[in-house]
């Protein structure tokens, strides 16, 4: 699970919500998608941390790879 620095491939979700015109949408509207991204961003977090946890337990009983 090495770090990946590689640029994301055209199309995935991050792409596409940076590309989306936020005009249409009402100060709610706005806001509501806020809380959905917060809410994301806590998961992708969580999942992150989870990850990292494994890693380390797995480098702690099988060594770190190089």
């Amino acid at each position: 699970m090495d770090d990946d620095t590689r640029p994301r491939p055209r199309g995935d979700a991050a792409s596409l919500l940076m590309a989306e015109d936020l005009g249409p949408y009402s100060q709610d509207e706005l806001a509501v998608r806020i809380a959905l991204l917060e809410a994301e961003i806590d998961r992708v977090e969580k999942h992150r941390s989870s990850a990292a946890a494994h890693r380390n337990a797995a480098e702690a009983l099988f060594g770190r790879k190089e």
